[in-house]
């Protein structure tokens, strides 16, 4: 398969027609200041040394020079070779709480923000893991499957907001059940969830779903980012006029941190929990623990290497302006020697 790095260069495929027309145009009025001159037929006599067939040649050269010097420029790839890849980890879900009330400053810019900048952080730490995203409010879904393309990963991160998920509130519980049925793995180890959430559980039976999470081998860690004693969650009106958002009864509706639940989660599948006040996630610390457990042989991963063509390209416009420069225009007459006088 063919593709080219640089393909910004084409436009540079625009001097091709430039030059065919300033050659066209050059040859034509030599044409015609040679008509103005005298007879053509003396004319050429008289020139006879030079060569309108090289002088067009040399033109055509160049113009091949341009158009291979911008192929090469464009940097043509081909990929011909395929490279499996093999790494051992494990694999790691991020769960991202995405509920309005990640939109909260108490810590700044955002508690989303900062969570969003830590785990990108945590992403650039990972050595062979396999790591996917899980973004949840009301309900969950899975962002980014498991892969060993950070940056992919690090791109699905980036889009990760409130809009995702229209259903108001906070479900740890469908976190937790969508990352067990999105780990490919049937063996009891090398799993882990990285839970971060500001808010209280919404959702039913959270305990239950964590004692199905340890039977089936996930290690749980959970991040609260927040504050235990509450505060409000902000809303912008179109204008960027802050408001905070009410309940029905107009007042003020205050994210709490249930810190209580997610030390349990934490303890029940054998991982830590890890409270942040201010901003700091602590994915590190976590990135260190997981870096100690037991890894697995991870699912190789074939990709298409694309190696790089333009050496060919360039060298070829290099032999043609080299030609056109030692071509010469004008051609050697053989004249035969008929003594001193003419008969």
């Amino acid at each position: 398969m063919l593709r080219f790095a640089d393909s910004e260069y084409f436009i540079l495929l625009l001097l091709v027609p430039v030059a065919i027309v300033f050659y066209y145009s050059v040859f034509r009025w030599k044409a015609q200041a040679m008509a103005r001159f005298g007879s053509l037929d003396l004319v050429k006599k008289l020139s006879g040394s030079v060569s309108r067939e090289r002088q067009i040649i040399k033109a055509a050269l160049v113009v091949l020079g341009i158009l291979t010097m911008t192929l090469a420029l464009a940097r043509p790839q081909i990929g011909t070779r395929l490279e499996e890849v093999q790494r051992e980890g494990v694999d790691i879900f991020v769960a991202l709480d995405v509920s309005a009330s990640m939109l909260a400053e108490d810590i700044q810019p955002s508690r989303l923000a900062k969570a969003k900048h830590e785990i990108s952080e945590f992403v650039d730490l990972l050595r062979g893991d396999r790591v996917g995203l899980i973004a949840f409010a009301g309900e969950a879904f899975v962002q980014c499957p498991l892969t060993l393309d950070y940056g992919a990963a690090k791109t699905f991160l980036e889009i990760m907001d409130p809009s995702l998920i229209p259903e108001p509130g906070t479900n740890v519980s469908a976190a937790i059940s969508t990352a067990m049925k999105s780990f490919e793995s049937q063996e009891r180890k090398y799993k882990v969830l990285v839970l971060i959430t500001d808010g209280e559980d919404h959702g039913e039976d959270v305990m239950q779903v964590v004692a199905a999470a340890e039977t089936e081998g996930v290690v749980v860690y959970t991040v609260g980012i927040g504050s235990p004693k509450g505060v409000p969650i902000p809303v912008y009106d179109r204008r960027g006029n802050r408001e905070f958002k009410k309940d029905r009864k107009g007042e003020v509706i205050l994210t709490k941190l249930d810190q209580i639940t997610l030390e349990k989660i934490a303890l029940t599948t054998g991982g830590k929990y890890y409270q942040s006040v201010t901003g700091e996630t602590k994915l590190a610390r976590i990135y260190e623990e997981v870096s100690q457990m037991e890894k697995k042989q991870l699912a190789s991963m074939k990709f298409a290497q694309y190696e790089d063509r333009f050496q060919y390209v360039l060298f070829l416009a290099i032999v043609f302006l080299v030609v056109e420069l030692l071509l010469s225009d004008r051609v050697k007459k053989e004249t035969e020697w008929r003594g001193r006088f003419e008969q």
